[in-house]
C-alpha cells in the first residue's frame, strides 16, 4: 500500500493545454537546443518532457547531465526504474510513469506483472526490488528522515550506505521531472501511451 496518494493530477490529465510552452528543435532556445538533439537522437521523437524543460537551457543541462550520474550508479537498472517509477507515481506524474514503465520493460526487462504492481504502489514479488521499492517510498513521505527500522530493512535487503543515497539521489531527479511535467501540463506522447497506468 502507498504511504503517499498524489494529491493532485496535472492539467494534462484533465485534457487542458500545457501550462508551459512545447519547445521543439527549431524553436528551443539555442542553448538548449544540443540536448534537445540528443534527445530525439536517443528517443526517436521529442518527449514532451524534453519539450517543457528545453524552455530553461539550465533546467534541461540539469536533467540530462544528472540523468547520466544516475545511471553511473552502483544500483541495476532495475532497481533505478523502480525508483523512479515509485516517485513519479507519488508524486502524480502520469508522464514519467509511462516513461520509465516503458524503460522497466523494453530496457531492464522486468517481467510486466511486476511492472504493473509498481504503477499501482504493490509489491513486485522480488525482495530486493521491493527493498527498494519500500525504502524509496519511505524516502519521500519522511523527506528523507526515515525511520532506523525503514533503513535497516533496506540493508538487510542487501543494499549499502552508498546505495541509500543513491535512492536519494534518483528520487532528486524524479523531482525535477515530476514537478516540470506537473507545473506544466504536460501530456504523454503518443510513444509513450501503451505505456501509461492501465494501458499494460
Amino acid at each position: 500500500m502507498s504511504l503517499i496518494q498524489p494529491e493532485n493530477q496535472s492539467s494534462a490529465q484533465s485534457g487542458a493545454q500545457p501550462r508551459i510552452s512545447l519547445q521543439t528543435l527549431e524553436t528551443a532556445p539555442e542553448a538548449s537546443r544540443p540536448f534537445v538533439e540528443k534527445a530525439i537522437a536517443n528517443n526517436g521523437f521529442l518527449p514532451n518532457l524534453i519539450g517543457v524543460l528545453a524552455n530553461s537551457p539550465q533546467a534541461l543541462e540539469t536533467y540530462m547531465t544528472v540523468s547520466g550520474i544516475n545511471a553511473k550508479t552502483s544500483l541495476t537498472l532495475a532497481e533505478r526504474e523502480v525508483v523512479q517509477i515509485a516517485a513519479a507515481r507519488i508524486h502524480g506524474c502520469d508522464f514519467c510513469v509511462a516513461g520509465h514503465t516503458a524503460v522497466a520493460l523494453k530496457k531492464a526487462q522486468l517481467p510486466v506483472e511486476q511492472v504493473r504492481a509498481l504503477q499501482q504502489g504493490g509489491d513486485t514479488g522480488d525482495a530486493k526490488l521491493d527493498a527498494v521499492h519500500a525504502f524509496a517510498k519511505a524516502v519521500i513521505a519522511h523527506r528523507g528522515a526515515v525511520a532506523d527500522a525503514e533503513l535497516q530493512a533496506f540493508q538487510a535487503a542487501g543494499y549499502n550506505q552508498q546505495q541509500a543515497l543513491e535512492v536519494v539521489l534518483g528520487i532528486s531527479l524524479a523531482t525535477l521531472c515530476n514537478f516540470a511535467n506537473s507545473l506544466a501540463g504536460s501530456e504523454i506522447n503518443p510513444q509513450l501511451q501503451p505505456y501509461a497506468t492501465g494501458a499494460i
